[in-house]
């Protein structure tokens, strides 16, 4: 059972628990290709080839291991491959990159999820703490998170408990006094308790739970969260 009493700042993931993913990605995706097509059009017809993306993702995740918690580095980096394997300069990889990475941050937030920080963070210290590559500026977050953690600048990523305890430390608590936001039962959920946190589990979608460990509580929107704290 949650532990109000106990909170002195809460954490949220991001991707799937303030906005939706996929339709981001796709929608990022389309205007990648939209610029491939006008800019490299070989590689825009390589990207077409979903077998043949998958192997060139599949190959920079195997060879640049470095790059296994920056999502960004890893699309870049694929691009180029894709513009080298098509025979067109791979000096476009940065400009084509962009393009994904500028459209990746017009993200459509679930209609709880500003009202749901307006309210929170009057009275918590909120941290971001995600896998991802949303950047919380860009996205129009930033007012909200006393500080944005994200795997890609600390080198290791959820569940680890160590990002877990990196975020705590931002925020000037300790794990303990810590509630985690998050929509993945084992990144989120998980990571958090084993790095000795509280978890709230928002479930959306009406997943069962996978584990044995249990949630401290279980939402299925910001605003239930909002409410446990009037």
């Amino acid at each position: 059972m949650l532990d109000i009493s106990k909170i002195k700042a809460i954490t949220l993931d991001l991707d799937d628990t303030l906005w939706p993913i996929w339709p981001t990605i796709e929608r990022a995706e389309h205007a990648l290709h939209d610029w491939l097509t006008h800019h490299a059009p070989m590689t825009a017809a390589l990207y077409s080839n979903p077998v043949a993306l998958r192997e060139i993702r599949d190959h920079v995740a195997t060879n640049r291991p470095e790059l296994k918690h920056d999502l960004s580095a890893l699309r870049r980096e694929s691009i180029r491959l894709a513009m080298y394997r098509a025979k067109e300069s791979p000096l476009l990889a940065d400009e084509a990159f962009e393009v994904f990475f500028a459209e990746r941050q017009r993200v459509v937030f679930y209609d709880d999820a500003l009202q749901a920080l307006d309210f929170l963070s009057a009275r918590f210290p909120l941290a971001s703490l995600s896998n991802g590559n949303a950047d919380v500026e860009r996205v129009g977050l930033g007012k909200y998170f006393r500080a944005a953690v994200t795997a890609r600048d600390f080198g290791v990523g959820k569940p680890d408990p160590r990002i877990f305890h990196a975020v705590a430390g931002a925020l000037e608590v300790t794990p303990a006094d810590v509630l985690h936001v998050g929509d993945d039962a084992t990144l989120d959920v998980l990571g958090a308790v084993n790095a000795g946190m509280q978890a709230a589990w928002v479930n959306r979608a009406d997943h069962l739970w996978p584990h044995e460990t249990q949630p401290h509580v279980t939402l299925t929107n910001l605003t239930e969260l909002c409410e446990l704290f009037r």
